[in-house]
Formats: C-alpha cells, sequence, structure tokens
C-alpha cells in the first residue's frame, strides 16, 4: 500500500488519515478472536481497569501469534516507511479495550510527549497506524483528535498518575482548547477492519465508554531506526529495545493463519 500524493498533503495538514474497510471483515474477526486469548492471560503486559476488564495489553506481538503478524503486515508497516523516509522498528505495541459500561478515558496528550520526556527518543519520526477490531461508532468511546495540532510541536503536558490505571504526559484544559478552536475536533468512526494512521505529535484522547457495545483497536507505535530511544527507564515490553528494521510479510498473512487454524481444527 503506497499513499497518494493527495493523503501524504491530507497527512501534512491534518495530521491522521482514515481508511474504511482497510482490513477484511475476516481478518479483522480473526484478530478479535486473538484479542480475547490475550486479554485471558494473567500476564504483567495486560493491564486492567479498576473493575478487572482489560484496558490494554502490550507486546501482544510478542506472545500471539496474530499478533506478531499484524505487527510486519505490509498495510500498516509501508505507509509508514513512506511518511517517515525508511525503515522502521516497533517502538511500542498495544491492543487498547474500551470494555461496554466499564471503559474509562484516554486523557487529552501527544504521544511523542511520553515517547521524548520517558524514554529519549530524539525526534517525532514516529507515528501510530492502528486497525479497528469492532465497529467504532460515536457511542462506544471513539478516538478524538484535534486536527493540526501536530504543528504545535512538543506541548507542555503534567505527568498524570492517578485518574486512569496507566499513567499519561496530559495537556491542560486550556491548552486543549486553544488548539481545538484552531483545528476542531474529530472522532473516526467507522467497520472493523478499518484503518487508521496519526501523526506522534497529534494531540487526542477518548472519552469512557458507557455504552453496552465494547470497542477493541490495535495500535502499532513504529519509529524510524536511526530515531531510536536513547533512554530504557520503561520495561522492554512498554518501550521496546530491539531497534532492527521491521520486514513486511505477505498481504494475505492473516488469511494464511486463519487456514491454517481451520486446518488444525480438521
Amino acid at each position: 500500500m503506497r499513499l497518494t500524493d493527495e493523503e501524504l498533503k491530507q497527512f501534512d495538514k491534518d495530521g491522521l488519515l482514515f481508511f474504511p474497510n482497510k482490513f477484511s471483515r475476516q481478518e479483522a474477526a480473526l484478530l478479535k478472536q486473538e484479542a480475547e486469548t490475550v486479554y485471558a492471560m494473567e500476564r504483567e503486559e495486560v493491564w486492567r481497569e479498576s473493575t478487572g476488564v482489560a484496558r490494554t495489553a502490550f507486546a501482544a506481538h510478542q506472545y500471539n501469534e496474530g499478533f506478531r503478524r499484524l505487527g510486519a503486515h505490509p498495510r500498516l508497516i509501508k505507509p509508514v516507511e513512506q511518511v517517515l523516509g525508511g525503515p522502521v522498528y516497533m517502538h511500542q505495541y498495544k491492543v487498547n479495550a474500551k470494555a461496554a459500561f466499564d471503559g474509562e478515558i484516554w486523557q487529552w496528550h501527544q504521544d511523542y510527549g511520553t515517547w521524548k520526556r520517558d524514554d529519549e527518543m530524539p525526534e517525532p519520526r514516529a507515528m501510530n497506524i492502528a486497525v479497528f477490531l469492532d465497529d467504532v461508532t460515536a457511542a462506544n468511546g471513539p478516538l478524538l483528535f484535534i486536527p493540526g495540532s501536530h504543528k504545535a510541536g512538543v506541548v507542555e503536558a503534567g505527568h498524570d498518575l492517578e485518574t486512569t490505571s496507566y499513567p499519561l504526559w496530559t495537556l491542560s484544559r486550556e491548552k486543549v482548547t486553544e488548539l481545538a478552536d484552531q483545528g476542531g475536533c474529530v472522532a473516526p468512526t467507522g467497520p472493523a477492519g478499518s484503518m487508521l494512521m496519526f501523526s506522534s505529535l497529534l494531540v487526542h484522547a477518548s472519552p469512557p465508554n458507557i455504552s453496552p457495545f465494547g470497542r477493541i483497536i490495535v495500535y502499532l507505535s513504529l519509529c524510524h531506526v536511526d530515531n531510536h530511544i536513547r533512554a530504557c527507564k520503561r520495561p522492554a515490553w512498554i518501550a521496546h529495545r530491539d531497534f532492527t528494521p521491521i520486514d513486511a510479510l505477505s498481504d494475505d498473512c492473516l488469511d494464511e493463519l486463519a487456514a491454517e487454524r481451520l486446518l488444525a481444527a480438521e
């Protein structure tokens, strides 16, 4: 997959691109099954809400075959290589859930703000690319973005250690209001299998999910290999130490896994 000139211009302007139905319903369903398997594990990488439901599973590509393949999928790797101008490594991998009724907020933040402060990543030559494993609607806690906010650079932030189970460098209400007055606020929604890519400087958040419908989104945080982190303060399953360039697999790698699972079940 290569981005068109028009898509590259839009990404530069807004800091994000959204592609409905980039993965098939079958591919998304396979990965949702993998997510449920991962969330059932008692591992330090699986973080939970205060109610006990899963919030996020870090580094799932290291202990689950479906997510290993997704982590090297050409539909994800190639466009990021194109934007960042070269080979990339996996800085972080998250399978984020917003459980029905119990999914808590992710506060307003920039991902690069955390990567710079906590991991000493030299430059924002890194970005996120994500896949919806459920239909994401206005009701079940969609991501919120402020288009164009990546143009503000690294924004002053405070370290929130109390609001949720995962610490974040979060922005003040005043700063979020200032940025939103300039760029507005959008919430991409779409069917399972949709793909979203956004700048590591883009200001974003997500509200609680009090609906009866859960949603799962997988995030690959990819970084140019020359821009790898310099500090190793956080656990390796949160901020990876392997800076080896990712070699993309074949486009049908998830379909091949589904066929293998079907054969093994017969």
